[in-house]
């Protein structure tokens, strides 16, 4: 239609010539704060504007909207995941209006399925920025209280309660080597200069308040999110931020038992009306709302194989997929993502790095070194291997505290040494090995490394590439993600030299009855259907774990770690198995003239989970001439009150006397 035939056509007719720039503009402003108020009014979610006269530098643009290849780019055809898939969860994303439709009023629903239709955030905790953009030490989980005592530095004993027995074995004094100094404050706020994030009904992850980002701290509890007005803004605007007040004079708490409410298996009762204490988080973490939500979103809408069909969910579930291997490549410091294969957990990683470099790589009287700290997984398999190759395992020693001796470590070293492999925590005593010294001396004399991260990845920061191992490892449900999932890095170089360990679909690249040609790494080492589902849930696990932050975790472990061992040293008869001087939080004992089982089936009544037995390290027991220990082991969700309850059953134990 000609401009002249619209002159005179219907719609001209019905509104004339009023439409003005002005009216126009008017109306995009009604239409704006009609859906504002629309998203506001949803049920537990509610989104302000960003503060309408902050001063300073404007924030910069929002990361990019894809992570992970899509179904088209990676293994096989389909669409292209941007045309089916808002950007991958973790990044805060608000498209134009023009191309979100405005909710129906029959359509206002609960978050998050509101949100996640229209601004692409499965769950809860994917409301949140993207955890590279925080300062790691600023989190949700620190309690803003004016008036209360800051907690003692570091390495420093509890205040409450007396000192250990002169007889007790020496406590822990250095906090371990990823834990950094107090959190920094958040800074003035002279101006309004925060937006407000709200998560999800059914999560607990309380309320955001998120600066500027250039004002370089992270978030902020606040109790409740109200409307209010900011200076320059009038209300008819809209719902403005609220403001936060001038915290900068405030300690930090790191509260535990906000995290523990994220955790809903932690609120049950059992053996009548005992409350739960979980203290056996080395076998096993329990999973929070963020994790459990987020797999139920994949199933209901994202399921489907990945990499190969040309459909919608296809799409989906490969951009969830691979988005889940690039939080993991943020989260162990990986140059990319190709260094990275999903395996069922540490276990099966290790034994692909035995089976398809080993086999490749050790000959008939070369030499493989570990140390007497090893969990099974990191001995069986090299010694199928050995067996097979004809090659030897040499084994370091530990002190009689279960520390490395690296003078003794060195000498096991020589020209036929090929592999060294050890733990980077030690899943028996806590011991925190002193990786990078490890690691030196192993490359100084030509050898490959594998590093055991299983212990470590849920209470430390691990960076790869500061490391310098050749493979690193670790399990998924060790880091309140799924069982049955895990990942392997490997440095690229060796990766891409290494053959594929078992064969099948999506390994592929063709195929025929004369041959085979292989994907490229990572592709390479995950044949047939993998986890998916776990995979992206390993993926939240990770976003969690990262919004609370690796150097509070690690710090306030330390702390209780403190507090139970001077506990448990008041009890008579108790014996720590295990006192590193960087030690993890692992407190394994024995109870004089009691079996370990009965003292974890007494404890068990008490409703206090601990682990009892050889922990799969049978090795580093019979060190200390023991075949079992009782093993308690900390996690972020534990709480002083847990430790009190450990040490009052336990002395209760000791001395006879029945249980409440």
């Amino acid at each position: 239609m000609s401009t002249s035939e619209f002159a005179g056509s219907e719609p001209e007719a019905q509104f004339g010539s009023a439409l003005s720039a002005a009216d126009l503009a008017g109306l995009a402003g009604e239409v704006a704060r009609l859906a504002n108020e629309l998203l506001v009014g949803a049920p537990s979610a509610e989104i302000a504007p960003a503060p309408l006269a902050a001063p300073g530098p404007a924030p910069g643009p929002l990361p990019p909207p894809r992570v992970g290849p899509s179904a088209s780019n990676v293994g096989g055809g389909g669409i292209s995941a941007a045309q089916t898939q808002p950007p991958m969860p973790g990044f805060l994303h608000t498209p134009p209006l023009a191309a979100s439709p405005l909710p129906k009023e029959a359509d206002v629903r609960p978050a998050p399925t509101l949100l996640s239709e229209l601004f692409g955030t499965p769950t809860p905790l994917e409301l949140m920025l993207s955890a590279d953009s925080r300062a790691p030490s600023a989190t949700p989980y620190f309690l803003e209280l004016a008036g209360v005592p800051a907690l003692p530095a570091a390495g420093a004993l509890p205040a409450a309660g007396a000192l250990p027995p002169s007889n007790a074995p020496a406590l822990p004094t250095a906090a371990p080597a990823a834990a950094l100094p107090l959190p920094a404050q958040v800074p003035s706020a002279a101006a309004p200069d925060f937006a407000r994030i709200v998560s999800g009904p059914s999560s607990t992850v309380p309320v955001l308040s998120t600066p500027a980002l250039a004002g370089g701290a992270g978030p902020a509890l606040s109790e409740s999110v109200r409307p209010a007005s900011v200076a320059g803004g009038t209300p008819s605007d809209g719902y403005a931020p609220e403001l936060v007040p001038n915290l900068d004079a405030l300690p930090r708490i790191f509260d535990a038992h906000a995290i523990k409410k994220d955790f809903p298996i932690l609120e049950q009762r059992v053996h009548g009306n005992k409350r739960l204490i979980w203290l056996d988080n080395a076998a096993t973490t329990q999973k929070p709302n963020a994790v459990i939500e987020r797999l139920g979103y994949f199933y209901e809408h994202e399921n489907s194989n990945i990499h190969r069909a040309a459909h919608t969910l296809a799409a989906r579930a490969t951009d969830a997929y691979e988005g889940a291997r690039e939080r993991v490549r943020r989260f162990l410091n990986a140059p990319t993502v190709k260094d990275i294969v999903f395996t069922r957990g540490a276990t099966e990683a290790i034994n692909l790095v035995a089976q398809s470099w080993g086999r490749r790589n050790v000959q008939a009287g070369d030499e493989i070194v570990l140390t007497v700290l090893e969990h099974h997984a990191n001995i069986v398999p090299w010694q199928q291997l050995a067996a097979e190759k004809g090659a030897k395992i040499r084994v370091a020693p530990v002190d009689a505290r279960g520390q490395i001796i690296l003078e003794e470590y060195e000498k096991l070293f020589n020209p036929r040494t090929r592999l060294a492999s050890f733990t980077q925590v030690s899943n028996a005593l806590g011991t925190i090995t002193p990786a990078r010294e490890m690691l030196e001396i192993a490359h100084r004399h030509g050898a490959r490394v594998l590093v055991d991260g299983a212990q470590t990845v849920s209470h430390q920061r691990v960076d790869v590439q500061a490391l310098d191992c050749d493979f690193y490892v670790f399990s998924g449900h060790k880091v309140f993600g799924p069982t049955g999932i895990g990942a392997l890095y490997g440095k690229t170089e060796v990766l891409e030299h290494m053959p594929p360990w078992q064969g099948g679909g999506n390994m592929i690249a063709d195929v025929t009855f004369e041959k085979t040609a292989y994907q490229p790494p990572p592709f390479r080492f995950e044949a047939g259907t993998g986890n998916i589902a776990d995979a992206v849930g390993l993926g939240a696990a990770i976003d969690y774990v990262m919004a609370i932050g690796l150097e509070n975790i690690a710090r306030y472990e330390h702390e209780l770690l403190l507090y139970a061992t001077e506990g448990l040293c008041q009890v008579p008869g108790l014996t720590l198995i295990g006192t590193a001087q960087d030690k993890a939080g692992v407190l394994s004992f024995i109870l004089d003239g009691m079996r370990t089982e009965d003292v974890g089936a007494a404890l068990d009544r008490e409703g206090i989970a601990v682990r009892s037995g050889h922990h799969c390290a049978q090795p580093i027991l019979r060190r200390f001439g023991l075949e079992a220990t009782v093993r308690a082991s900390l996690a972020p969700y534990n709480t002083r009150e847990d430790i009190d309850a450990l040490v009052a059953a336990v002395t209760r134990l000791q001395a006879g006397q029945p249980r409440r």
